[in-house]
């Protein structure tokens, strides 16, 4: 499975964020810390808040808060918000001969593995781990 830097840098943000839910951080303290855009981390930060899982706050001491549960809140949840659901992206070329068809198979299978291991990892999780 290969995710889009977007998605990335969701996980990125969201897993930073919430190491310590009561901390402030801007998009970009955080675009610092992974090497990319504040634009661009911004944009993903926005949908990180509509989907309520982050909190944003305006002002000089503003920034992003991780105001969701780290321990019901899987991978899933966040890679779900960036990349296209099953069955909804766009076919590739050779995919309607036999040959690109059984090739689908084995990759909707790597999906599906891929994506039940997503779900079953929270952030609390992903948290302790790398202690």
């Amino acid at each position: 499975m290969k995710l889009q830097t977007a998605t990335r840098l969701g996980l990125y943000a969201t897993l930073e964020l919430a190491r310590a839910p009561e901390r402030m951080l801007s998009a970009a303290d955080l675009a610092e810390r992974f090497g990319v855009s504040a634009h661009h981390l911004a944009k993903v930060l926005r949908t990180l808040a509509t989907a309520g899982l982050v909190r944003a706050e305006r002002g000089a001491a503003g920034g992003y808060r991780f105001i969701a549960n780290r321990r019901r809140t899987t991978l899933m949840d966040i890679v779900a918000l960036f990349e296209p659901a099953p069955g909804q992206r766009a076919g590739e070329p050779g995919e309607d001969t036999d040959i690109g068809r059984a090739l689908q198979r084995v990759f909707s299978e790597i999906d599906e593995i891929a994506e039940a291991t997503l779900r079953s990892i929270s952030l609390e999780t992903m948290l302790k781990s790398r202690r």
